[in-house]
């Protein structure tokens, strides 16, 4: 699975590359293969340090590190595969302790396993910049977040920006969940998954899922990526996608 990891990653690099460019308080570097992403949200792989091969660069990884940790105060260096002891030493020297897997899933399109559009999809539809306080709010009660966790990160004009596309859920006309999709190199990532718990177990997840895969590969999309948790994970493997390659992290206590 190599080639797909390689290109769900490089997709997703992408991905991290573009919100920090559209989002108000974004910042991005590069030094080698080891980039630098913050967001000034208080979520800490959302400000993070990371190498885009599998051997990294750690000179440069270690400047990149330093660059995140004087501009955020929860941040991570991200590592793709099992980080060697040169990775967990480096991170040890930032104070990074809390180190954590983070899976990455991936799908070709003809692979993905979708039910028959259903009256429930009509509840999910496309937002733009007009409503990111909303989306903001939804997406905060959907991770059961801390108020202001994810701060000015979906503001601005990036529920408008190519190639970003959110999706709000309701349920009797009240927001219930949120999704996005974004498309780079030709593979959309779907993140912000997030379902408010008086609506969970219904299938409303799936459903958001469901939209962005459909309208990412309408878009032109032949593949599809995401990271998961333990708990969503069996909803997306039922989807068709499968685990190609596991991440290592190491965040801010």
């Amino acid at each position: 699975m190599t080639a797909t990891a390689d290109r769900a990653a490089a997709a997703y690099f992408d991905a991290i590359e573009t919100i920090c460019g559209v989002t108000p308080k974004g910042w991005y570097a590069e030094q080698g293969t080891a980039r630098a992403a913050v967001t000034h949200t208080d979520i800490a792989t959302l400000n993070v340090a990371y190498d885009i091969t599998a051997e990294p660069d750690l000179a440069s990884l270690d400047e990149m590190a330093t660059a995140v940790g004087r501009q955020a105060t929860r941040w991570s260096i991200m590592v793709r595969g099992e980080a060697g002891e040169e990775v967990a030493a480096l991170a040890a020297r930032h104070g990074l302790l809390d180190r954590g897997d983070l899976p990455l899933l991936a799908c070709a399109a003809g692979d993905i396993a979708l039910r028959a559009a259903t009256a429930q999809r009509g509840a999910v539809r496309q937002v733009g910049a007009t409503e990111s306080d909303l989306y903001t709010d939804t997406l905060t009660r959907g991770f059961e977040a801390p108020e202001g966790t994810f701060g000015s990160l979906m503001g601005g004009g990036v529920l408008d920006a190519d190639p970003i596309t959110g999706y709000l859920a309701e349920e009797a006309g009240k927001p219930a969940g949120t999704g996005l999709g974004l498309r780079t190199g030709g593979v959309v990532g779907v993140f912000n998954i997030a379902v408010v718990p008086t609506a969970r177990g219904r299938g409303l997840g799936r459903a958001i899922t469901e939209t962005v895969l459909r309208d990412g590969v309408a878009a032109g999309a032949d593949a599809a990526y995401l990271h998961s948790s333990d708990m969503g994970r069996p909803l997306y493997e039922s989807m068709g996608f499968r685990l190609v390659e596991t991440w290592t992290v190491f965040r801010t206590r």
